[in-house]
């Protein structure tokens, strides 16, 4: 017999079922039992009862000495209406324990009048089980999953992830997050969008953030990096033909952990050719639209088209470039998006004593600047737009660079002298030299997104398996220390302070 999920039982009353999943209660009526059984999909409740030749004498009379008459008429009834169970099952029944994990077979049936419960998608069911199996027995718990858990400490919740992800709360996160990404491919493909998978071990670029580096044992001495995002690549797509890409990435920044930050995370990665800023926001904006009355049917947007603003006039109105737009704060079901654009394509370092790009190197400055990047860059203006939602940033991108000699120049602004440009950059600028499409596209922060759409406070509650606040996972123990051989392997010598 295949086993089914607990969400498909309504539909084979009078028939049998096999089941399976966690033991999440249990509630014992004088001698009948009850198992509230929990799999990915609900809860069954399964209804054990013994045999009345069995020699233990069913009374149910202290138990039910507040239940009503009704009630107590329906118990009596399960044990003397054929429905008790084998002597053995009731036995194994008596010993089962919670977050057991068990395998049953048996009939469905619709429940006693009285005993309904609507609140529960197999509410009106319930299984008198002919086989019990044990497949597993579990410790006590170290904290209790029935609730949100918010209240205990992010340490220990991630040392038992595994547990932690029981929870109804976090289920329903990662299941949710699989329907959005559904959502996405389901719109992109619409759109003649390729899905591509780009490397996670490629070339240390200065790009923002520090890299990952991964050292080579083949080739001594040197290193990969673990993308940033696959900004290149994307790039390189374009120069490949591809035209319409988008990627669902894995990416990695070794950067100071934050509540909307994560040493690595996903993001979708989009880019197109041929195109103009307005395709791109328009493609965005008509992509969140879809997500939220595809997967969100409860949710508002507060208004669409989505509101426009400068950098500049924002900072002005708001003082931030991620500004909270929605009417009422206090409604959670309200998702106000905005977009911004035109922002300075350089912004001084007054440390390094140097400019930066404000979003990255590969950035088009707009084209009536472009003269204006070795005489003026405090005053060029780029390609680049944001989208916020509720006050946290979800998106953002720009046109590109395709003209090697614009990419070179806004290198050098930011101090990287021409031996390294081409050192670092070389392939991009010579893959430029066999015929580029102007392109452009954006990433989404894909975790920030869900956090703000299941609101959520932090992306650690909609990842499956995050690190700390520190960058460490306290369920793996990592970081973690390696054999010498493997450093030696590698050429590598930890020196101690």
């Amino acid at each position: 017999m295949q086993r089914i999920f607990n969400k498909e039982t309504p539909k084979y009353i009078g028939k049998k079922v096999k089941v399976a999943g966690w033991v999440q209660t249990i509630r014992s009526h004088g001698q009948i039992i009850f198992f509230d059984l929990r799999d990915k999909s609900g809860i069954l409740q399964i209804v054990f009862t013994p045999s009345v030749n069995s020699g233990q004498a069913p009374s149910i009379k202290a138990s039910t000495e507040s239940f009503d008459s009704e009630l107590r008429t329906n118990l009596l009834s399960r044990m003397s209406s054929g429905q008790a169970q084998k002597d053995d099952i009731y036995k194994t029944a008596k010993e089962v324990r919670p977050e057991w994990v068990v395998g049953i077979e048996g009939t469905v049936q619709k429940r006693p009048a009285g005993m309904v419960n609507p609140k529960v998608e197999t509410g009106n069911i319930e299984l008198q089980p002919e086989k019990l199996e044990v497949f597993s027995k579990a410790k006590t718990l170290p904290f209790a999953i029935d609730d949100s858990g918010y209240e205990i400490s992010e340490e220990k919740r991630l040392k038992y992830r595994y547990l932690d992800l029981r929870r109804d709360r976090m289920k329903k996160n990662l299941i949710y997050r699989q329907k959005v990404i559904q959502a996405i491919r389901e719109f992109l493909f619409k759109e003649d969008f390729v899905e591509v998978e780009t490397p996670n071990l490629t070339k240390a670029t200065p790009e923002g953030a520090r890299d990952y580096l991964v050292p080579s044992r083949l080739q001594s001495g040197k290193f990969y990096a673990l993308p940033q995002s696959p900004q290149q690549y994307k790039q390189l797509l374009m120069v490949g033909g591809l035209e319409r890409y988008f990627q669902i990435a894995r990416c990695f920044r070794d950067e100071d952990p934050r509540a909307d930050r994560q040493p690595e995370f996903t993001q979708l990665d989009i880019e197109m050719s041929f195109i103009e800023q307005e395709d791109i926001l328009k493609l965005s904006e008509e992509l969140y639209i879809h997500i939220i009355r595809k997967v969100f049917p409860e949710k508002r947007i507060t208004k669409i088209p989505f509101p426009r603003f400068t950098y500049q006039k924002v900072m002005e109105k708001y003082k931030t470039d991620r500004p909270d737009l929605r009417r009422n704060k206090e409604d959670p079901d309200e998702l106000a998006f905005c977009i911004i654009y035109d922002f300075p394509m350089f912004e001084w370092k007054k440390k390094e004593k140097r400019f930066d790009a404000v979003h990255h190197p590969f950035t088009r400055p707009k084209e009536e600047d472009i003269k204006k990047i070795k005489t003026d860059p405090s005053k060029i203006l780029a390609y680049q737009y944001d989208f916020a939602l509720n006050g946290e940033e979800v998106g953002g991108g720009s046109l590109r660079s395709y003209r090697p000699e614009v990419l070179e120049a806004v290198f050098e602004v930011m101090g990287h002298k021409k031996a390294d440009i081409k050192k670092k950059f070389g392939h991009l600028l010579e893959a430029f030299e066999y015929g580029v499409p102007p392109h452009g596209g954006i990433a989404w922060g894909f975790d920030r997104l869900l956090m703000v759409l299941f609101k959520e406070k932090n992306i650690r509650e909609v990842i499956a398996f995050p690190k700390t606040g520190d960058s460490r996972d306290p369920m793996m123990d990592t970081p973690s220390e390696v054999d010498e051989s493997q450093l030696k392997e590698l050429h590598i010598k930890i020196k101690k302070d």
